[in-house]
């Protein structure tokens, strides 16, 4: 009884935990945007909302709300900063004033070409392969796809 009582113990430390590097990462990859970013005047989940828009060029808020999975809450105060910096417009449909667009302006499409470089920027600034960095990526969206959906 005596050994399963430590190996218990063992599961609760922190060194054994999955969770704490992936907390760690996370942390640490942001904090390698955040000076890049401040190039291009984004924070780093304004920059999600742009990589969506560049991809997509339209969307309405709830759409793009499922890409990033951000509720409207969190997302619509973001769009708002977009806007303010003259990045976004939104407008509502016409047939649904519920529903409302989101579009890249002259100023928000022109802003891409130097957000291309931030890719290879990151790879420098984490000191990492390219290589290794898509087998993380793929490691991690493989989990990810194995996660019961929230209902």
């Amino acid at each position: 009884m005596k050994n399963l009582f430590y190996a218990m113990s063992d599961q609760l430390k922190l060194s054994n935990q999955a969770c704490f590097p992936i907390y760690i990462l996370a942390k640490e990859v942001i904090g390698h945007y955040r000076p890049i970013l401040n190039e291009l005047g984004l924070t780093y989940p304004q920059y999600l909302v742009m990589l969506v828009l560049w991809e997509d060029k339209e969307l309405n808020v709830t759409e793009i709300g499922c890409k990033l999975t951000l509720d409207s809450g969190t997302l619509t105060p973001l769009l708002k900063r977009l806007e303010q910096k003259q990045l976004i417009k939104r407008t509502r449909e016409a047939s649904d004033e519920r529903i409302v667009k989101i579009s890249l302006t002259d100023k928000g499409n022109k802003m891409k070409e130097n957000a291309e470089k931030v890719p290879h920027q990151m790879i420098k600034s984490m000191n990492i392969s390219e290589d290794h960095l898509k087998a993380l990526k793929s490691s991690i969206e493989n989990i990810i796809n194995r996660l019961p959906k929230e209902k």
